[in-house]
């Protein structure tokens, strides 16, 4: 029943007003602490590897009990999906978009380059769970998207690589898909030695990069 307070407002609708308020905060809490969790977890992911860490060592991270853990997460299983979606969701757009935008090879692929050396930073985490922990990953079911997308990333630079060769503008005596994987491993073995802060921040890397993987270091 409603009923009309002095002020002449309806006080069964401000009590309604009141819990939609208090619901809307009580879930934007709950999301504020589940990233912090993810933050956390990916950093021990990062540091002690995938399948040494449990969910004991994320709970202890956080000051909080083992079974505090599962009112945000069911599984650490749960936890490393939501960071490797996020990094190769966000990966793969921005590959597509370059790839949609065209140019020439060159273009493409220096475009790629900087997309992967732009997340060195933001998804150090991701990066290193991935070159520790792929081969265990990648035999769960729930993880068959990893290797879609990898397949998928692989096809975008391979025919960017073949584009170039048929142009005339890559050498014909290169394979596009080993070209790819050592240019990818390059890439991302460099979330072991990437420092943020130092000389070089993401871009000077990527440009550092561009200039050796086209002109080489040789003098001509």
């Amino acid at each position: 029943m409603t009923t009309t307070t002095s002020s002449g407002r309806a006080k069964g609708s401000g009590d309604a007003a009141g819990g939609r308020r208090r619901a809307r905060g009580g879930q934007a809490l709950a999301s504020e602490r589940r990233e912090h969790l993810v933050r956390l977890a990916a950093e021990l992911f990062a540091r002690k590897g995938f399948q040494a860490t449990t969910v004991r060592d994320i709970a202890k991270e956080a000051g909080i009990l083992s079974g505090s853990l599962y009112h945000h997460f069911d599984s650490k299983e749960s936890i490393v999906d939501e960071i490797l979606s996020s990094f190769f969701g966000e990966l793969m757009a921005a590959n597509r978009a370059a790839v949609e935008r065209g140019g020439t090879p060159r273009e493409v692929i220096s475009a790629l380059v900087r997309i992967a050396f732009g997340t060195l930073e933001p998804h150090r985490a991701a990066i290193t769970v991935m070159q520790n922990d792929w081969n265990y990953l990648k035999h769960q079911e729930r993880f068959a998207y990893l290797t879609k997308a990898e397949d998928d990333v692989e096809e975008m630079w391979v025919s960017a690589l073949a584009a170039g060769q048929t142009t005339g503008l890559f050498r014909e005596d290169i394979d596009p898909k080993l070209t790819y994987r050592m240019i990818r491993d390059t890439i991302w073995v460099a979330v072991r030695w990437f420092k943020p802060g130092g000389r070089l921040d993401t871009e000077g890397l990527a440009e550092h990069y561009l200039k050796v993987l086209f002109d080489g270091i040789v003098t001509h």
